[in-house]
């Protein structure tokens, strides 16, 4: 492990126990952050991105349970760590913006105190120097007349002026790693762009690791450098960004790539959807999750893929990258596998 390494999550496991039985949200998941970096972890609705990023920051509650792996900070294993020492990491050292400010911000105590008493639990300031600093914040990701908006509540701020809040509130504490859990998903397409400037500008400024969970690719191509691609509870692929968006090694990262109207396409760009429905994580495949949607699925997909090399930190979970090339799929394939081919595929 290097000195940059911050995060090392490896063989995770978080299972929800409800009446319908176990429902295994994560299953096996390994990756890491290294600091400055902005990974994204991207994939449809109950892939388990957000799972996994709550487990990295202990946020997991009944009826979820880390039941495997672990999780190391800097080198350290938190995995069991108390409630005490896992709110000592959190705000310190690292911190999360949620999706939905509305639901995070207390809607019934101001936005100074919201934000002071985190500053003051935090960094042991006084309650005017903790004031100080959150109007510092709030000025910082744009607020205007933030002394002001200290004095007002959550919901005399739009949805934007909200998310800018939550991000001004996890900066607060100075931390090495933000995790932002779908930022951008409940605001219009230019408020967006802004909050995805802003991310990128306190990354500039900061040097702080970003995890970026979302399942908008337009998203990952702003802002990441590397991407983890995850469905069924399990990551698919993992890259760099031009690895993932150009040269993908998974047939669930084309379906996705298919899926996403691209710049310039028009009114009749036809975008194909990716057939089927996600797995049951109640009852999920032993193999390949992605092994009923997909169309070169064969015989060995009923087995689970490891993350076979297909260049320098590009991997793909896909029996079809097993001899270490980036496979060119067919446009159709079938189930015993007669039209499945490898080989070099020309760059889209």
């Amino acid at each position: 492990m290097t000195e940059r390494r911050l995060l090392d999550v490896e063989d995770l496991q978080v299972s929800f126990y409800t009446r319908s039985g176990e429902n295994q949200a994560v299953r096996g998941v390994s990756f890491h952050v290294d600091a400055g970096e902005t990974v994204g972890i991207v994939g449809e609705s109950g892939s388990g991105k957000s799972v996994t990023a709550k487990a990295a920051l202990g946020l997991i509650g009944h009826p979820g349970k880390i039941i495997g792996g672990d999780i190391r900070y800097r080198g350290e294993s938190v995995i069991r760590w108390s409630d005490k020492q896992w709110r000592s990491l959190r705000g310190n050292k690292a911190a999360m913006v949620f999706q939905d400010p509305m639901t995070a911000l207390n809607p019934v105590k101001k936005i100074g105190a919201q934000m002071t008493e985190v500053i003051r639990r935090h960094r042991r300031l006084s309650k005017e120097e903790a004031l100080k600093e959150a109007i510092a914040k709030l000025r910082e990701v744009g607020i205007v007349e933030p002394e002001r908006r200290v004095e007002q509540y959550p919901h005399e701020f739009s949805g934007g002026m909200r998310q800018r809040v939550m991000i001004a509130m996890a900066l607060s504490c100075q931390p090495e790693l933000l995790l932002a859990d779908e930022p951008t998903t409940a605001l219009d397409v230019t408020i967006q762009a802004q909050i995805l400037d802003l991310l990128k500008e306190i990354k500039e400024k900061s040097n702080m690791a970003i995890v970026l969970i979302t399942h908008d690719l337009g998203v990952v191509a702003q802002v990441c450098t590397r991407v983890l691609v995850m469905y069924g509870g399990r990551i698919m692929e993992e890259g760099a960004v031009e690895d993932i968006f150009y040269r993908p090694g998974h047939p669930y990262t084309q379906g996705l790539l298919r899926s996403v109207p691209k710049r310039g396409g028009g009114s009749r760009e036809r975008l194909v959807p990716i057939e089927g429905t996600p797995p049951d994580l109640l009852d999920p495949p032993p193999g390949c999750p992605f092994i009923e949607r997909c169309p070169h699925a064969f015989g060995k997909c009923t087995e689970r893929p490891p993350l076979f090399e297909l260049g320098e930190g590009h991997r793909s979970a896909c029996w079809l990258a097993a001899d270490g090339q980036r496979p060119a799929f067919a446009e159709k394939g079938n189930r015993d596998g007669s039209r499945l081919h490898r080989g070099e595929e020309k760059d889209a």
